[in-house]
């Protein structure tokens, strides 16, 4: 089966490398254009473009694939599937109906939940307590296909977006598997998606990160774990410099109380942590990040940032 694989970043790239070790015919990789990174912003090759190359396989990095001349070129690779996973481009309805057999998506969530394009942040951020990966029949639509296949895990209490990346990251790769190795027999069975069922998870955005203290404490520990590693939960201190205030908060937890005082306001301070008032509970910060430094546990910055962290002061 003439395989054409379409996928970004390093997610994408444990599948690639999956097709790869069984040995599948992957024709040609559609990745998107280098992006300058790093210090020197220079464009930068996406995880799968170096995997393709090192297995010197047809890489193609079209802007889009709206155009007549883009198309041609899949259209003459004669895919009998094209397999996407965290591309990031919409793939047209002539894209789609290319592939003998269609186009297959890996998604990181249990469809109908969490369409979109953050299912993973999602998924921690609602507090739900398990997730998984879906291999789905491309529609034009977002994540409305119907579903071939889906692998579940659960969420645990302290779980990451980086660690259920992980997860998902191994989840993902058995499933294409078993469904590519039975097409025709998933296909023939797949459930159509519930439109009334279903929830969109929105891109992400570096402000979504910022600590709202008038929250739930319980909301504000997920919202910490569901944006780590990326925006990352911060706030601000009015005893930093302006510019320079900003205190990225890399883990936390629920302590048991309750205060009078307003939420932001400090009402411990040990090794153990900073406690923290919220609109419903005390939070407690274990681990952050001060400007221009690698984060740091409680109990070193209790001690190097008193005039931050001392009981009586406000956090924004």
């Amino acid at each position: 089966m003439r395989i054409v694989f379409a996928g970004t970043p390093d997610f994408a790239a444990q599948h690639l490398q999956q097709l790869l070790d069984d040995s599948h015919q992957v024709v040609a990789v559609y990745t998107q254009p280098d992006r300058p990174a790093g210090r020197g912003k220079k464009p930068q090759p996406s995880a799968v473009k170096k995997l393709a190359l090192e297995h010197q396989l047809p890489v193609y990095q079209p802007e889009s694939l709206k155009s007549d001349e883009d198309q041609a070129a899949l259209a003459k690779l004669k895919p009998d599937v094209m397999v996407v996973v965290a591309y990031g481009l919409l793939l047209p309805q002539a894209v789609l109906d290319i592939p003998t057999k269609g186009c297959l998506n890996v998604h990181g969530s249990l469809l109908p939940r969490w369409r979109g394009a953050a299912p993973i942040q999602r998924a921690i951020w609602a507090g739900d307590l398990e997730s998984g990966v879906c291999i789905m029949q491309m529609e034009a639509g977002l994540d409305t296909g119907p579903v071939l296949h889906e692998e579940r895990c659960a969420i645990s209490p302290d779980e990451t977006s980086a660690s259920l990346y992980h997860k998902l990251e191994s989840l993902g790769p058995e499933a294409l598997t078993k469904v590519l190795k039975d097409l025709d027999g998933y296909q023939s069975q797949a459930k159509p998606q519930s439109d009334a069922n279903a929830t969109y998870a929105k891109k992400l955005t570096k402000q979504e990160g910022k600590i709202d203290w008038t929250q739930p404490a319980a909301f504000n520990e997920r919202c910490v774990r569901a944006f780590n590693p990326w925006p990352m939960s911060w706030c601000q201190s009015e005893h930093l410099k302006a510019g320079q205030n900003t205190v990225k908060i890399h883990a936390a937890e629920l302590i048991q109380g309750a205060s009078n005082k307003g939420p932001g306001t400090i009402i411990n301070s040990t090794h153990e942590g900073i406690d923290v008032v919220t609109g419903d509970g005390i939070l407690r910060i274990t681990q952050a990040q001060m400007p221009g430094k690698k984060a740091q546990p409680a109990s070193t910055l209790v001690n190097g940032y008193s005039n931050v962290f001392s009981p009586g002061l406000e956090l924004q």
